[in-house]
């Protein structure tokens, strides 16, 4: 019999397994990544030029400017107001309309005051016509007593020549008493008439002044900035119709910073921005300098008075103040933002050689815009600070290229 036999499978072939990383392996790859990471830093920082802006140290002028913030005031302001209660009749100006002293600005309903002044005429009149007759009487008196004193004496010569009675002395005696009485008594009468006079002169006076208030008047020449009422309403002491200023000095009413005080004083050059107009500056000049502080801001006032203003100006619009307190004409000067400080004190970068190279500088006179430097830098030298956007702060030895 044949013989049959069962063919063989081989066994499948068993994954080859790589072989394992070694501990020592794994600790240099992650060394060498850091050196690497550690050397891009370093060329980006010591060997990479940083993009820099420069600017030449050069000399020119430099102003110091002390900086305030106010806004546009007058020296002479007014609230026109009635001194008596009653109604506003008529208004003859309107706001931003320019006045003179003494011109009629409106007047309230005098028909009341006007019949007032009529009584105190007659009133018056009746006083006058009073002193008249008691002055009359007094001369009458007068010459009754004149009359009684000479018959006194004839009596009294008569009476020592035992030619009258002394009855008739005695009747002469009564008369020249009475006659004196009389007189006095007329001399009250005038004295009180007069008093009566005075009286009605002042209440005619009272009333017509009365009658005047009721004329609203310019107190001096100016401009009505605001008008407050209408015709027909009811006004009293106090109340706001119009509001005048004066024109002939208008200034800015600036807070200052305190510590500025010891540099300014009455007189010194000022510029004045405003701002509705950013780009122009307004000449301008301390008036006077306020002297109480704000308690909280640490700020006082300084009246800067403008010589110029905007073709359109409002009182009470904002405006910023620069007060020359010191002037240089030549000196060497760089941009604010060029100086830098380290540990309190004031240093700017210098493009040398390509690197930039910190040096300490000695500040003197500055304003919004440019600062003096005293000592540490040369004129010609480039100071450099880093580029537009978010750059780090420049380092000492750090290449740089200037933009």
């Amino acid at each position: 019999m044949p013989t049959t036999t069962t063919p063989s499978h081989p066994k499948p072939a068993s994954p080859r397994r790589s072989p394992p990383i070694r501990p020592w392996f794994r600790s240099a790859l992650k060394l060498l990544i850091l050196v690497a990471v550690a050397g891009t830093f370093v060329y980006r920082l010591k060997l990479s030029p940083v993009s820099v802006v420069a600017h030449q140290v050069a000399r020119g002028p430099v102003v110091a400017e002390v900086m305030g913030t106010g806004t546009l005031e007058a020296r002479v302001e007014a609230t026109i107001s009635p001194k008596i209660q009653g109604r506003l009749a008529e208004l003859l100006v309107d706001q931003n309309d320019r006045v003179e002293a003494g011109q009629p600005l409106g007047r309230l309903d005098d028909a009341e005051w006007k019949e007032q002044v009529a009584v105190a005429k007659a009133g018056l009149d009746a006083a006058m016509a009073t002193v008249e007759r008691v002055r009359a009487d007094e001369a009458r008196t007068q010459a009754v007593l004149n009359q009684a004193q000479l018959d006194h004496a004839r009596a009294l010569d008569l009476r020592k020549a035992n030619v009258a009675a002394q009855a008739d002395l005695d009747k002469a005696v009564e008369s020249l008493r009475v006659g004196e009485a009389d007189l006095n008594r007329a001399l009250a009468a005038i004295t009180e008439a007069e008093r009566q006079r005075v009286t009605a002169e002042k209440t005619l006076a009272y009333h017509q002044a009365r009658l005047a208030d009721t004329q609203l008047l310019s107190p001096f020449d100016g401009l009505v900035v605001r008008r407050d009422r209408d015709p027909g309403d009811v006004v009293v002491p106090g109340s706001s119709i119009l509001q005048l200023i004066s024109t002939n000095e208008l200034w800015i009413s600036a807070w200052v910073d305190e510590t500025a005080m010891a540099d300014l004083s009455p007189g010194q050059k000022a510029r004045v921005v405003f701002r509705s107009e950013p780009a122009r500056s307004y000449i301008g000049e301390v008036a006077r300098l306020g002297r109480q502080t704000d308690r909280e801001t640490r700020e006082f006032l300084v009246d800067v008075r403008v010589t110029e203003l905007p073709a359109n100006w409002a009182v009470g619009q904002r405006a910023e103040v620069y007060i020359e307190t010191a002037r240089k004409p030549s000196t060497l000067v760089i941009p604010k933002g060029f100086v830098a400080w380290r540990e309190g004190k004031p240093g700017t970068f210098v493009d040398v050689d390509g690197k930039a190279r910190w040096k300490d500088v000695s500040l003197g006179l500055q304003n919004e815009a440019f600062i003096e430097v005293r000592q540490g830098l040369h004129e010609g030298e480039h100071v450099v600070k880093p580029g537009g956007g978010k750059r780090p702060a420049l380092a000492d030895g750090q290449r740089i290229k200037e933009s």
